[in-house]
């Protein structure tokens, strides 16, 4: 099963970290998650700009009174209490909901790793594809520890769709990390992708209908 994903994390840096995984398989089942532990010192202008402001996931911050933590649960959400950490200044809560195809997430790296590795459970063979992924299937790795760690079922190489968009048009890849992938779609797709980029699930089924036109 392909499963093409993308990230975006806090800058292009070797101690970067994670801010939102979008996952859509061949099959249409997505998985989506925000972090809440990415190091917000490390985010520059064009980040707040072109990835925060794109994240939606609400976060369930603490309160006292437990009805409230029982409406979250009877609305469909399973939740998690974090310990209090004093850089957001409140109790947070990590939570998962499954909406029709997609289940979203908003947690730690550790929570996100766990409901992945479950969600990931569902398909027999994985084999990820991304974007100029250097950076995107590393960070993926990381959630799981080391490349050794990742769940039997999943492939540890990642397909790159640059090489198939060079090859699809006879370019060089360094002319087609330069080429839009929205113009690309427009060329190519015969229906618009909702969303915006820079959000990670949008771009994960831009990945997915690029790949499938070009591979």
């Amino acid at each position: 099963m392909n499963l093409y994903f993308d990230t975006e994390f806090t800058g292009l840096h070797k101690d970067t970290t994670l801010i939102s995984l979008g996952v859509v398989a061949e099959n249409g089942q997505k998985f989506y998650a925000e972090f809440i532990d990415y190091d917000v010192t490390q985010c520059d202008r064009w980040i707040k700009e072109n990835v925060l402001k794109n994240l939606f996931l609400e976060s369930l911050n603490y309160v006292n009174d437990p009805s409230i933590i029982d409406k979250w649960k009877s609305e469909g959400y399973y939740v998690t209490l974090m310990p209090y950490a004093p850089e957001y200044g409140f109790m947070q809560f990590c939570w998962s909901k499954l909406n029709k195809d997609t289940k979203f997430v908003k947690g730690n790296a550790h929570y996100i790793s766990l409901e992945l590795e479950q969600w990931l459970k569902q398909f027999d063979s994985v084999q990820f594809v991304s974007d100029v992924c250097h950076y995107d299937f590393v960070l993926l790795i990381d959630l799981f520890g080391t490349a050794f760690n990742l769940p039997e079922n999943v492939c540890a190489a990642c397909h790159d769709i640059n090489q198939d968009i060079a090859r699809h048009y006879g370019i060089s890849e360094k002319e087609a990390f330069d080429k839009s992938r929205e113009e690309i779609i427009s060329e190519l797709c015969w229906h618009e992708i909702e969303g915006r980029k820079h959000n990670a699930l949008y771009d994960a089924e831009v990945i997915k209908a690029i790949y499938e036109e070009t591979a």
